[in-house]
């Protein structure tokens, strides 16, 4: 009998299959859209925020509207962090189903050390921040800020300066930035629930069973047009959604239970990455756009908006634990956390490093997974209030390590970026008559 060693795969970061490299492709290219729109959106709000007019940013975003009785009277702020981001995180909802359910990791061998990976990236960078904020009750909570990885802004970084790194890293770096999205959002909903009402919780229940049933059989109600299902299932998504936000539970865990109930194949189809879509790939294209086009470069406007106070205020922020440790969790506590955690499952499952790429590659990426913005800032907000000081300097702390996180990967990735570019020129990559590349028809196992 195998053990448990012999059982996980042979190779790390080895090269999956030619359509999971192309769906991959496709997702990277839509975020980087999203990853640039969300950057240009930060430096508006930030600028904005510093300037003259602060007044009126703030106004804006501090505005009201909705209806109180459902407890869906916000501003436009908070419409941005828990009504907007529900959307990233059904996507996110989406492409972890997809992942384990139809894609490479799907093989318990190739999924283990990725989400192992991503956990080590989450427990390191919280650790450390507790660490520099032992003692001071006031500023340890924010200890879930350096968790998370922004997807979008890694892959504009990614996309940018590494065309000829092999296509495993680009998925590595995704899965990453998906599962530890999805342990923040855990975080979120088991430390920062302040009190539940159970009557709205309870009540949440019935849309997402309706929705749920719907979603699984959405060919016997809906045929073949997923259009159909999508215009019927939305308004019971945003019912199921409004109930969890009044429950007392952050909303945004809804877009990943309903994420979760989408099927990714046909009811009778196997599992793989070759499989017949099913409505989670109809719903990912109506929605990614939608998403990385307006939904996060929204909330990241409302979010990243932050009165500085010139070099005094910048000196102030500096001189605080919150902003201390945030930015020595992201930019050191990352990529040590994920390449440590990766080394150390290579040493005890006698696995090994695929061939086609170097430990540095890994290094890059981890710092690269330094970037916490998007769930950064909103378990910012969670932990200190809007508004607060403490949230200010947070806040600057997020955009400092991210922008750091952002230039230390730059220079190690476009070094290696150059090295692969290189090695693209000497060997030749023949494809076949099917049109999948050689290198895919190979034994990687």
């Amino acid at each position: 009998m195998y053990n448990t060693a012999r059982r996980l795969s042979r190779r790390i970061l080895a090269r999956g299959s030619y359509s999971e490299a192309l769906r991959i492709g496709e997702i990277l290219r839509k975020e980087t859209v999203g990853g640039l729109l969300l950057v240009a959106a930060a430096a508006v709000a930030l600028v904005w925020a510093n300037s003259p007019a602060a007044d009126s940013y703030f106004a804006i975003r501090d505005f009201t509207i909705g209806y109180a009785p459902w407890h869906l009277e916000l501003s436009l702020g908070t419409w941005a962090a828990d009504g907007l981001l529900a959307v990233f995180f059904f996507l996110v909802g989406l492409e972890l189903k997809r992942e384990f359910v139809a894609g490479d990791l799907r093989d318990f061998r190739k999924a283990v050390i990725p989400v192992a990976a991503a956990a080590g990236g989450v427990i390191v960078p919280a650790l450390i921040y507790v660490a520099i904020n032992w003692g001071n009750a006031g500023t340890i909570k924010g200890w879930a800020i350096p968790t998370a990885t922004d997807i979008a802004f890694a892959v504009a970084v990614l996309a940018i300066l590494g065309s000829h790194l092999p296509s495993a890293l680009r998925i590595f770096l995704l899965t990453l930035a998906v599962v530890d999205d999805l342990i923040a959002i855990g975080i979120i909903a088991f430390f920062y629930t302040i009190e539940i009402n159970l009557l709205p919780l309870l009540l949440t229940l019935v849309p997402i069973v309706v929705y749920t049933f719907l979603a699984q059989r959405y060919r016997l109600f809906f045929g073949t047009k997923p259009a159909a299902a999508w215009l019927i299932l939305l308004p019971i998504g945003v019912v199921a959604w409004a109930l969890l936000h009044a429950s007392g539970i952050h909303s945004t865990i809804a877009g990943v239970v309903l994420g979760f109930a989408v099927p990714v194949l046909h009811s009778r189809a196997r599992g793989g990455p070759d499989a017949g879509p099913g409505l989670a790939e109809h719903f990912e294209r109506r929605f990614r756009p939608i998403s990385a086009g307006f939904a996060v470069p929204v909330f990241a406007f409302f979010s990243a908006g932050v009165a500085i106070g010139g070099v005094g205020g910048f000196t102030s922020a500096l001189a605080d634990p919150i902003m201390i440790g945030i930015v020595v969790a992201l930019v050191i506590g990352k990529p040590v956390g994920i390449v440590t955690t990766t080394w150390l499952m290579a040493k005890f499952t006698r696995a090994r490093l695929d061939s086609s790429v170097k430990w540095i590659d890994l290094v890059g990426i981890g710092v690269l997974a330094g970037i916490g913005f998007t769930v950064s800032l909103l378990v910012s907000e969670l932990s200190f209030g809007t508004g607060s000081v403490a949230n200010d300097h947070a806040k600057v702390g997020i955009l400092t390590a991210s922008l750091l996180a952002a230039l230390f990967a730059t220079i190690v990735l476009r070094i290696r970026n150059q090295q692969y570019k290189k090695i693209e020129a000497e060997e030749k990559i023949d494809v076949n008559e099917d049109g999948i590349p050689d290198v895919y028809q190979r034994d990687v196992g």
